[in-house]
């Protein structure tokens, strides 16, 4: 059943690549990656390549915020800020909801010696916080359910604006990498050391990437809009970390969202993949695809050039691919030469200009079996 769309009024992110969603893309399609060879004293004193802010980009962001701020928050905050600028938004009227979306928050202030950062390193800690500093009139919601945490926020928001509750929201992610998080994923196996390369035969795994976005909804849209109108969510329930081995579980998702949007798989213009480079996740998305009948519809994966930004990974690449859907660019998927997974997909390999788009999907998946879908669509109204 086809349902009221939510409009998309702005939308704002910030990488290592820069701020601003027209400046990220603009890069990237110059052939620009934040992924590089670091040498932060991240882990056991040991560099990883991956997509972080320098000290001085760190100091940028952080520069207009108290020094008691946290990364997390400053990202948060900067990107907030950004995207109300351009709009007539006010986070003090009650008619708006924020909606804040994470994976680890504060997980990288658990340092030891540090016995204060464990009062703070809850996610309700940092949105009571932010809060207050954002002049929220009420305590901001938290989406966190792993790598989908920031797709998930998005279709929160569009509920609860269907539903009557809100008039308008403002949908927030953010993550920063710190030692834990490396370690985690060291202790899987699973970081690439060189730029990671997804759906290809020779990918070895991912990179990790901080940064954040925000997306600004509303329930009145103006002229030639864009609009979140289908998404959902189902889980594999088939292990901790490794995805499903059959692609049905978010196959199920694409299918439940393009219904909800009300477009069938030939009318969908792109896909942007989750596509971490690990040997599991592309072979399950690939599978998923084919059986959701989209295997001829380009799809890419960004983590190449942003790195695998986990909770704010789904708004990052969602806002990214609205500013190449609205400028009717296919993206690239940066690092695949020889196709490595067993179904037979369309996996973008330059960019293409000028092609008539009027929806896309984005495709999430993470820790715990979780998979998300969404349809952004092009609507016109009086």
């Amino acid at each position: 059943m086809k349902t009221r769309p939510a409009y998309i009024v702005a939308h704002h992110m910030v990488t290592p690549l820069g701020s601003g969603t027209a400046a990220n893309l603009d890069a990237i399609a110059s052939g620009k990656s934040a992924v590089t060879d670091n040498l932060h004293q991240v882990f056991q004193g040991q560099g990883i390549c991956g997509a972080l802010f320098s000290e001085e980009q760190w100091k940028q962001i952080r520069a207009p915020y108290d020094t008691d701020i946290t990364h997390f928050e400053a990202l948060l905050l900067h990107s907030i800020e950004a995207a109300i600028a351009t709009t007539n938004f006010t986070l003090n009227d009650p008619a708006t909801v924020l909606i804040l979306a994470s994976t680890k928050g504060n997980i990288g202030e658990l340092q030891e010696g540090n016995e204060a950062a464990a009062e703070r390193v809850g996610l309700h800690e940092s949105a009571k916080k932010l809060g207050l500093l954002l002049n929220y009139h009420r305590r901001p919601l938290i989406v966190s359910n792993a790598c989908i945490s920031g797709m998930t926020a998005l279709l929160v928001a569009k509920r609860l604006l269907q539903s009557g509750q809100y008039k308008r929201a403002v949908v927030a992610g953010a993550d920063s990498i710190s030692p834990f998080i490396i370690a985690g994923f060291k202790s899987f196996q699973a970081l690439s050391t060189s730029v990671c390369k997804p759906f290809d035969k020779e990918r070895n795994g991912l990179n990790l990437g901080e940064g954040a976005a925000t997306v600004l909804l509303s329930t009145e849209p103006a002229g030639t809009c864009l609009a979140v109108s289908g998404g959902a969510t189902t889980n594999d329930a088939n292990h901790i970390s490794g995805p499903s081995r059959t692609g049905a579980e978010m196959a199920h998702a694409i299918k439940n969202a393009m219904k909800q949007a009300g477009v069938s798989s030939n009318e969908i213009g792109f896909i942007s993949a989750h596509g971490t480079a690990t040997p599991y996740n592309d072979e399950m998305e690939s599978k998923a695809f084919q059986q959701a009948e989209l295997e001829k519809v380009p799809a890419f994966s960004l983590k190449a050039s942003f790195g695998h930004t986990l909770g704010a990974a789904g708004l990052i690449e969602s806002v990214i691919s609205m500013e190449a859907f609205q400028r009717g660019w296919i993206l690239p998927s940066v690092g695949y030469s020889s196709h490595g997974v067993s179904a037979p997909v369309t996996i973008s390999t330059s960019l293409m200009k000028g092609v008539p788009l009027q929806h896309f999907i984005k495709t999430g998946s993470g820790f715990g079996g979780c998979n998300a879908a969404l349809v952004f669509s092009k609507t016109t109204t009086q």
